[in-house]
């Protein structure tokens, strides 16, 4: 374009902005005419501001990492040593995972995920504009701050990415939404992420959390619990519910409500899932004792496979059987009990200094039983009350139980007015004693 064309624009799209205030009463015509300007100043920022975000994008995306390790997906499994019947004897490895393939995943779990992490996961192609805009009007009008991280955003961060926000790592996350979306399937992206995120209690994926947290399988999962350890991801500790039941119970109630409203579950399924009261599992060894057995085995594998054996996912079969094991170990504990009962009572392991407060009382009684354990059938307590005729202890559990007759017999030496050591419970005197109490 000349000079003289550039010109004659120029002086044409003048006259056109003055024949809008053409007409018009003298004191519109000055604001008219700004707003006018400023509205023209604001689209040239923005396509400008597209422009340029444009720009660094096409520089960045060279850069990202490639995402082979999700493409070719290979979680951290633990070493599981069994017996020749296949029962489980030992397990090595810092992450506790059960990989689980996204066709064997219920329908009730992923919509829990869903619901509260990504409820259009199946629409976006990596960045969910309309859930940010969403969040952004949410955190605006509530006090309740929303995030809008979409499921693939949330693997780029977990496997590529620092925790640190900052808006270049905001960005390369998006980026790498991108790749992964291109590369991966939806199904993909989220087998990896079920079976990837951390859970709180060692456990990394749903698989292993489910055994956890409820001692079953996935498959057995209902309503309540699927949205339980879909609350997990956001914060593990703050919604462990375990360690903090009131808080964890908040976030299932609005997770339920989430999959209500995303039309997954129907509105009497969802209250009978909020009055559900869950049971959890109570922390447990591995059910059979072949210790020794487990340990010559590790140390085998270790020799030949070094730190890879406990993340490969080795199953290591022994030619222990579960049941003569079994027999042997329980054969070896009566034996050592019975030779116990015949000896003069050796006296509490320790003692503990009771306060009169009853919460600082339970308190002091659970700091002091975590230093003694349980050993299988043989439990560790707290003597509160003790004489010749009647102990009365507290278990770790809060447990109060009362031991007379026959089960004050193996400490029946250490009850007496004259005996020396002697149960003082004043001090509160550790004891342990073998179920079933008399």
């Amino acid at each position: 374009m000349s000079a003289n064309e550039r010109k004659t624009a120029n002086a044409t799209s003048a006259r056109s902005r003055f024949s809008l205030l053409a007409g018009r009463p003298a004191y519109l015509r000055w604001p008219l005419w700004v707003l006018s300007s400023l509205l023209g100043l604001a689209v040239a920022t923005a396509i400008a501001g597209v422009a340029l975000v444009g720009l660094a994008l096409a520089v960045a995306y060279p850069n990202l990492p490639e995402i082979s390790g999700l493409t070719d997906y290979r979680p951290k499994l633990p070493m599981r040593i069994y017996s020749a019947d296949e029962v489980l004897i030992g397990e090595f490895g810092e992450e506790r995972r059960q990989f689980v393939p996204i066709g064997q995943i219920p329908e009730v779990v992923q919509h829990a995920v869903l619901a509260i992490e990504d409820a259009r996961f199946y629409e976006h192609s990596g960045v969910d504009y309309i859930g940010i805009v969403r969040a952004g009007l949410a955190n605006v009008g509530e006090s309740r701050s929303q995030g809008a991280s979409t499921i693939t955003m949330q693997v780029a961060r977990n496997f590529y990415l620092p925790t640190e926000k900052t808006l270049s790592r905001k960005v390369y996350e998006i980026l790498l939404a991108f790749k992964i979306e291109s590369q991966l399937s939806k199904p993909q992206i989220l087998e990896v992420y079920m079976n990837q995120i951390y859970l709180g209690q060692r456990a990394y994926g749903f698989g292993a959390a489910s055994e956890i947290y409820f001692g079953k399988p996935l498959k057995a999962l209902g309503i309540a619990e699927a949205a339980m350890l879909a609350g997990l991801p956001k914060a593990p500790s703050a919604y462990n519910p375990i360690a903090n039941p009131q808080r964890a119970r908040q976030r299932q109630q609005y997770i339920i409500e989430r999959m209500y409203e995303n039309g997954y579950i129907t509105e009497e399924q969802a209250e009978a899932a909020k009055a559900e009261t869950l049971v959890y599992r109570k922390e447990i060894s591995v059910p059979l004792h072949a210790d020794y057995v487990a340990e010559a085995a590790r140390q085998l594998i270790y020799a030949q496979y070094g730190e890879g054996a406990y993340t490969r996912g080795l199953n290591i079969y022994t030619s222990v059987n579960s049941v003569e094991q079994e027999a042997a170990y329980r054969a070896l504990r009566k034996g050592i009990t019975d030779f116990e009962r015949r000896q003069f009572y050796r006296g509490p392991e320790g003692y503990v200094d009771l306060p009169e407060d009853a919460a600082a009382r339970d308190a002091a009684i659970v700091e002091t039983l975590d230093d003694h354990p349980d050993n299988d059938e043989i439990k560790a307590a707290v003597v509160l009350q003790a004489d010749p005729k009647k102990v009365v202890a507290v278990l770790q559990s809060g447990d109060v139980l009362t031991i007379t007759g026959e089960g004050l017999r193996p400490a029946a030496s250490g009850l007496s007015p004259k005996a020396n050591p002697k149960v003082q419970v004043r001090r509160g005197a550790v004891i342990r004693a073998i179920q079933p109490w008399a």
